[in-house]
């Protein structure tokens, strides 16, 4: 310990007494599901984080499907559950891309002991490792300092100057054809903001859910970057959530530094004066 990019379900299973784990499920479509999930099984001794309620702020209808929450915000939710200074918090989610949200968060407020487990609670189950139904006990407020950040946000203006810029390079974390604008099942335009590459954060994972190797992501990452350093990209998605799963997957190939544009796609076409471009890579 502390792991800070991925934890193997082995190695939860070996430190659970001493991580404070949470379980962030979530479905787009329905966004109780997450909850009923945990209710049903979850990992033992792990706390429920909603997306929709904690991990989010109210939406206006400028800000986004999942705004994002100040680091005030972040910081007062991590200690309500429990979360100090040295304790190892781990995420873990149903396969879908979800706990990066949490994972950057964590180092948004500068607690950098927070890993994701590799293959979520698939990857646990499959190890053989226990599930149950219990509510865990309820932590006592943790000690926690609000620290410098070690993630950067960035909003639609510097996200656009960005995608404009070629010595920077914003990457799109949505599906392809989503990207491409051929189809568009949850915001209001199709498309993708003009000069963004295409880099799905399924391509992270294999079959099993679980990360690729670090030497294999690096390797797909720097032919991405072209020689840009980490710290020139800029990570988007839908809603500032499987964008994470790309900064995630970047640090775990020993190339952290990227920005995240938490509003996304859905915040960028709430102004229908912003430019948006469809089709292929460039």
């Amino acid at each position: 310990m502390p792991w800070t990019t991925l934890i193997a379900a082995d190695e939860l299973a070996e430190h659970i007494d001493r991580c404070l784990v949470v379980d962030t499920r979530h479905e787009l479509t329905d966004p109780a599901a997450g909850r009923r999930q945990w209710t049903e099984a979850h990992v033992p001794g792990a706390v429920f984080v909603s997306m929709d309620e904690q991990l989010s702020i109210p939406k206006n209808g400028r800000n986004g499907r999942h705004p994002m929450p100040s680091r005030e915000q972040v910081h007062a939710l991590l200690a309500s559950i429990g979360l100090t200074d040295d304790l190892q918090l781990v995420v873990y989610d149903g396969g879908n891309g979800v706990a990066g949200r949490l994972w950057w968060m964590a180092k948004w407020i500068g607690h950098d002991a927070v890993a994701v487990l590799d293959g979520g609670i698939a990857a646990w189950r499959k190890a053989g490792y226990p599930v149950n139904a219990e509510a865990p006990a309820a932590r006592p407020p943790g000690r926690l300092t609000l620290r410098a950040p070690l993630a950067t946000l960035v909003d639609a203006a510097e996200t656009g100057r960005a995608a404009g810029d070629r010595t920077r390079l914003v990457v799109d974390a949505r599906p392809a054809e989503r990207y491409r604008g051929e189809v568009e099942p949850m915001d209001p335009v199709a498309g993708h903001i003009p000069g963004a590459v295409s880099r799905p954060w399924g391509l992270n994972v294999r079959e099993d859910g679980r990360f690729k190797p670090a030497p294999v992501l690096r390797a797909e990452f720097d032919a991405m970057l072209a020689g840009r350093a980490p710290s020139a990209v800029v990570n988007s998605c839908g809603s500032g959530v499987s964008a994470c799963m790309n900064l995630l997957a970047m640090a775990y190939a020993g190339l952290p530094g990227g920005a995240l544009y938490g509003g996304s796609w859905s915040e960028w076409v709430a102004d229908r004066s912003r430019p948006v471009a469809t089709g292929p890579n460039p």
